[in-house]
């Protein structure tokens, strides 16, 4: 099917039936963190949309095991942050989630040292208003040296003047039936000392939208009843709900089966707004489209070669639909969400203009 301009007009159209009538959430002011890669389609949404941005999170910031902080922010982002008021707060993270390299660091103390004092140094060159840690694929082996780092950098961070937040996994503070929970709890999901890790942050990213993905079945990129019941859990373990900013994904998932090094599986791959409702379109896949009203999530399917692929979209309905837990969460400090340019542009109609303080 040629995917034509009416086409996917149609298409849009059919998205956008049944949107939900605009909640308190709205209608009030909510602090907007926004995720950006270090490409154009990043900097070209974070420009255009800037005005419903509090904090930006440029994700360009790596360490390894030697504690040497590398990468840049686009200057660009600078200055268009400094000149609308908006914060920025760069993500330090494990490059390639490598787990070898972050249990290398957390257990070389002059390594953490090193990488403290990087981070210290960039923010006052740099103007940056905090940092996010967003460490992940440890193991729970190494929960406790997290923990530990995290309060040394959060302690050097504020006798500068700086603020410091994490983005944290969501658990259910079980491992689940399966070898595959498991391994999801012991490396990605039970990792975090929630509660320790709020007592010094200025607040939490809690990414929700880590339901289903890569290695996962088809499904929810962020389900409403997985949302609810992680932000349960957090709340359980003694994290203030003021420091929980929710996290919302803009990507879409797509999974199909690949095969590549010998090995034939389904994978699951984020799909931002325009791959993923081309594929819709090219499949011929929109009378299939379906609304889960209790997952808050659209979904759709089709053949190929006699095996099905599947997308979970995220649209407009979906982004408006997370944040109505707002409203049910009173006091949740905001929204976190990953990632800019993956978005159906009609989800800025969600937000109000940000109010500078």
């Amino acid at each position: 099917m040629i995917v034509t301009h009416s086409t996917r007009l149609l298409l849009v159209a059919v998205f956008a039936l049944g949107l939900p009538a605009v909640g308190q959430a709205q209608s009030r002011d909510i602090e907007t963190l926004f995720y950006m890669r270090n490409n154009e389609p990043a900097f070209e949404s974070f420009r255009t949309n800037i005005d419903k941005i509090s904090i930006v999170g440029p994700q360009v910031y790596s360490v390894e095991g030697d504690g040497v902080v590398w990468g840049e922010v686009d200057p660009r982002v600078l200055a268009l942050a400094r000149e609308h008021g908006v914060k920025v707060m760069p993500l330090i993270h494990n490059p390639g989630f490598n787990q070898e390299t972050i249990h290398e660091l957390l257990h070389d103390e002059t390594a953490r040292r090193r990488s403290i004092a990087m981070m210290v140094e960039l923010a006052e060159r740099h103007g940056f208003w905090g940092w996010q840690f967003d460490f992940e694929n440890f193991h729970i082996t190494d929960r406790d040296a997290m923990t530990e780092y995290y309060r040394e950098t959060a302690k050097a961070l504020h006798a500068n003047g700086f603020t410091i937040s994490i983005a944290v996994v969501p658990s259910l503070g079980t491992a689940g039936r399966s070898p595959f929970h498991r391994y999801m709890e012991a490396n990605w999901r039970g990792t975090f000392d929630l509660k320790a890790m709020a007592e010094v942050s200025d607040f939490i990213s809690y990414m929700t939208y880590a339901q289903h993905g890569g290695p996962t079945t088809p499904g929810p990129i962020a389900g409403l009843p997985w949302m609810r019941a992680t932000l349960d859990y957090a709340i359980s373990q003694g994290v203030p709900v003021e420091k929980i900013s929710l996290g919302i994904p803009t990507f879409s998932g797509y999974w199909f089966p690949t095969y590549a090094d010998g090995l034939a599986r389904v994978q699951g791959h984020e799909a931002h707004w325009d791959r993923a409702t081309g594929l819709i379109a090219q499949n011929d896949a929109e009378s299939r489209l379906t609304w889960i009203e209790e997952q808050g999530v659209y979904y759709t399917w089709w053949e190929n070669s006699g095996t099905f692929e599947w997308v979970f979209l995220e649209n407009k309905r979906t982004f408006e639909t997370k944040l109505q837990l707002l409203d049910e969460y009173p006091g949740l400090r905001g929204i976190s969400v990953w990632v800019l340019s993956a978005e159906d542009p009609k989800i800025w109609e969600t937000l109000r203009p940000v109010s500078r303080r």
